[in-house]
């Protein structure tokens, strides 16, 4: 059952994804901004999952990868709903959440709507907020404004845009001026070398969340995507950690 399949949401949207059957709490994998479920960290997570037995499922957000739709109109509302339908769907017991970069806003935005299935939650250079502290004033009032901003894009020949109606759902879903009724155990991992999220984001992000059974790896010589075979292989232990 690891072949892409497709799931349709009430309102017409198809969602992309891949999922693996197995014991213990079921990995779901959050990519990043404009990510999807075909990247390194992703992919290793669902061999390891499929090697051990374990559940895994991965995604495209609508507009991204496999998935239909147009990357313009996705928000962190929208992303967050296609999430909880393929976990409603596909997935029997306690989930993990496991999300990159912009995935660990997102999951704490799934987490939300799971408090009772949540086994933990793992965070990989975790950006909640990102829409406050990664711009300038000028640019969020641009955005604030309706316009669409591009920036360089460090992985890739296009720039990268943010949609103001991306931002405008973003801006309702801040999550670190307050805190966070999260009680599973947390752990978030961070490149001291993070040239796009300052790795003390995650040490924020820890004193927000109310669990008792939070820890935050910093790796020295980490960048921002995490995916060196060190990195991944850091990453398999910390997820290890969950299964008996």
């Amino acid at each position: 059952m690891n072949a892409i399949m497709h799931h349709t949401l009430y309102d017409g949207r198809r969602v992309a994804f891949r999922f693996t059957p197995g014991e213990g709490p079921c990995l779901v994998f959050l990519p990043g901004y404009m990510s999807d479920m075909s990247g390194s960290k992703a992919t290793a997570l669902f061999a390891e999952a499929e090697a051990r037995r374990r559940a895994c499922l991965l995604l495209d957000y609508s507009g991204c990868g496999e998935s239909a739709g147009d990357f313009a109109d996705g928000t962190l509302s929208g992303w967050r709903d296609e999430v909880l339908a393929l976990v409603e769907n596909y997935v029997e017991g306690p989930v993990l959440l496991v999300g990159s970069s912009m995935g660990g806003w997102l999951m704490l935005l799934v987490a939300d709507k799971l408090p009772h299935r949540l086994a933990g939650m793992i965070g990989i250079a975790p950006a909640p907020d990102f829409t406050r502290w990664g711009y300038s004033e000028e640019q969020r009032a641009r955005l604030a404004a309706g316009e669409t901003i591009l920036e360089p894009n460090p992985y890739g020949p296009e720039p990268t845009p943010t949609h103001p109606g991306f931002f405008a759902d973003a801006e309702c879903h801040l999550r670190l001026e307050r805190a966070i009724d999260i009680t599973c155990p947390v752990r978030l991992i961070h490149g001291k070398r993070d040239a796009d999220v300052p790795w003390e984001i995650s040490l924020r992000l820890e004193t927000m969340l109310r669990s008792d059974d939070v820890q935050v790896t910093l790796v020295e010589d980490g960048d921002h995507r995490l995916s060196r075979p060190e990195d991944i292989a850091l990453l398999k232990s910390v997820v290890a950690a969950f299964y008996p």
